[in-house]
């Protein structure tokens, strides 16, 4: 029955309003007369009753009163009821006055009209508070009820509360609001109390709470981590208000706010980077990225779209992924800001073709083969696109005078104990000496110093970043977590003890935006990844997110390291060590200078062996040989190492 009428006719709340009007005068006669009904003169409480009909009717429909839904009424109802009551009365006045000059009659007192001002307005919020209420009642009577604390008093937390009160399909009640404001303690919002922060624990045990939503952006990541440890072991689920930027026409839906994820407790403090130093080299200019279609590349390519770059080229060898990217920067930018390239960084030709007809000022290299396992089952594939394929590039890119060419790399090339680490590193180390030699050739010229400065200046600046896992990035870890918990389990990892760095793609790419305008040349740039993140403890994590139990609803089983892993990752060498830069996320890495003309000839025997397809156990053989370091772990190739090993 009351699903049908759920919202009152606005004929209807007119003539209640009339009719609450009449009432409310005929109060005020009573409590003038002391409550003696004798006292009331029918002809004129007839009289002034018609009278106040005539002020209301127009009013009303002035001010559209009768128009709202009254199970939602909001503060607003509210205003424009003491605007109509202010105006009945004043109306009423003006009568009494005009009567009173010029009729010299005194049909009704002023102390009744403030009696019934006051009835008015009070009986008009009070009815349809009451409606609100009853309709709020027998809506809720079969649907779910919540008890929610909200964490954070400000504007988003109470357009929170609000938003969720207006919920249709769950009875949400907020118990109260937290926030490390000291001075909003003790005070309350729409009868909600609000608790300091400190007392979270206290609440908690002391009130029945199904879930906690966090409705603020300036909590830190460590504190969030200890708010969601609370909750979970309290059973409490944790939800997330998206910041007021994502909000919808900067309306909060109540489908936005979501369930708190892993990445979201990962990620760091705000990472600020100079955005005028990168607008200033970016803006209008030509910029080439390669494996523009993968997790970093497609980052990289929407942050270099804010600093209006006249062009950017997006090289990737996927046309699926291509096409994709495609499609969405079209919706989100200027079509002509984009030129699509469906090529092989390993194509030499094709590769000489783009930068030919492009020309790009800058070159960021983010093709590469990631994936550890896999890269060691086919090591001619890693050698031929993470080497070759940088190589390739790289030497375009000097050819056709790029300003800055700067080459997305790896924490697994250090030490590196897999194929894929091994090409990294060796990518790293040509990218290098091709920099410095060129930089040793002009130096040895016979030529002015002011001229030696000017051609120096001109060569393309070789930059390298180095770092570790991103979150969410495609084949990584937590997505396949996420599946795995989704179907049930068992969550797989490979090895109780093993721990990985990690950042957010956002994070990185803003990192490698910001060392990429900072290099001058030769540099490898490493970033702070912050803490070691032990797997299991995420996997653990991940599933309490999910509202399981780890070992009870969701087993978590140890599969064994895969060929090439390593248990730790790191970021230096033992003989590297660190030179400050000026931003204190971004460091530069003191590593090993290479002798060009070696590191090419070495590079150009590797090629030979690509070219002649010999066996893969020679191409690791050789790289070995580039990289003493290199000592595999869990892999077929580490006989290669015994020789090295027996020697120590």
């Amino acid at each position: 029955m009351f699903k049908r009428i759920n919202i009152l006719p606005q004929w209807a709340i007119f003539f209640i309003d009339i009719f609450i009007c009449i009432i409310s005068l005929f109060i005020a006669y009573l409590v003038k007369g002391d409550l003696s009904f004798t006292l009331i003169s029918k002809s004129i409480f007839l009289k002034n009753a018609f009278i106040l009909v005539c002020i209301c009717t127009p009013v009303f429909i002035f001010l559209k009163t009768y128009a709202g839904i009254i199970r939602l009424t909001t503060i607003q109802d509210t205003f424009k009821i003491f605007i109509a009551v202010t105006l009945i009365n004043s109306g009423f006045i003006a009568i009494y006055f005009i009567a009173s000059v010029f009729f010299h009659k005194s049909f009704i007192s002023i102390t009744t009209l403030v009696i019934n001002g006051f009835v008015e307005f009070v009986l008009l919020i009070v009815y349809r508070l009451a409606i609100k209420h009853f309709f709020s009642y027998f809506k809720n009577l079969k649907v779910e009820s919540k008890d929610i604390v909200i964490y954070g008093a400000s504007e988003e937390g109470i357009t929170t509360k609000r938003t969720l009160e207006l919920d249709p399909k769950t009875q949400n009640r907020i118990v109260a609001f937290i926030d490390d404001d000291i001075a909003k303690t003790r005070k309350s919002i729409d009868g909600a109390r609000i608790f300091h922060s400190s007392d979270f624990l206290y609440l908690i045990q002391n009130e029945h709470v199904d879930e906690l939503i966090i409705a603020t952006t300036v909590l830190s990541t460590e504190k969030k981590n200890e708010i969601v440890d609370i909750c979970l072991d309290k059973g409490i689920k944790v939800m997330l208000t998206p910041p007021v930027k994502e909000w919808i026409n900067g309306q909060l839906s109540v489908r936005q706010i979501h369930d708190i994820r892993i990445e979201e407790l990962l990620g760091r403090e705000p990472i600020h980077i100079h955005n005028e130093i990168i607008d200033a080299q970016i803006r209008n200019k030509r910029i080439l990225v390669t494996g523009a279609s993968g997790s970093i590349g497609n980052e990289i390519v929407r942050q270099l779209a804010r600093f209006n770059p006249s062009t950017i080229i997006l090289v990737d060898m996927g046309e699926t992924a291509l096409y994709e990217s495609e499609l969405i920067y079209s919706e989100h930018f200027s079509a002509n800001v984009f030129r699509y390239f469906i090529a092989d960084v390993r194509d030499y030709g094709r590769m000489e073709s783009i930068f030919k007809e492009c020309a790009p000022h800058y070159v960021y290299h983010a093709a590469a083969y990631k994936h550890v396992p896999l890269m060691e089952l086919h090591p001619y594939e890693a050698v031929a696109t993470n080497v070759i394929g940088t190589k390739n590039v790289a030497d375009l890119a000097l050819k056709y005078g790029v300003q800055k060419f700067v080459m997305i790399s790896s924490d697994k090339s250090v030490n590196p104990t897999n194929v894929m680490g091994a090409t990294k590193r060796i990518a790293e180390i040509y990218v290098q000496s091709l920099y410095n030699h060129k930089i040793k050739e002009i130096g040895n010229e016979n030529i002015s110093e002011s001229n030696k400065a000017e051609k120096i200046n001109s060569v393309t600046k070789f930059i390298t970043t180095r770092f570790g896992n991103v979150l969410g990035s495609n084949g990584s870890v937590i997505p396949r977590f996420r599946t795995q918990i989704s179907q049930g389990g068992p969550v797989t990892v490979t090895h109780p003890d093993i721990s990985r760095y990690f950042m957010t793609i956002p994070e990185a790419c803003q990192l490698v935006l910001e060392a990429g305008s900072m290099g001058k040349g030769g540099e490898i740039f490493v970033f702070n990844m912050g803490k070691l993140v032990k797997i299991t403890d995420l996997a653990r994590k991940m599933i309490r997110l999910s509202g399981l139990t780890p070992g009870v609803d969701i087993d978590i089983k140890f599969t064994g390291l895969r060929p090439g892993e390593k248990l730790h990752e790191e970021l230096l060498t033992t003989e590297e060590n660190t030179i400050p830069t000026y931003h204190d996320q971004i460091l530069i890495a003191r590593v090993r200078e290479y002798d060009y003309a070696e590191v090419e000839e070495d590079i150009n025997i590797l090629i030979g062996l690509i070219g002649s397809v010999k066996s893969e156990t020679e191409i690791v053989k050789m790289m070995k040989k580039m990289i003493p370091e290199y000592l595999s772990n869990n892999s077929i190739y580490e006989s290669l190492d015994q020789p090295l090993k027996q020697g120590k």
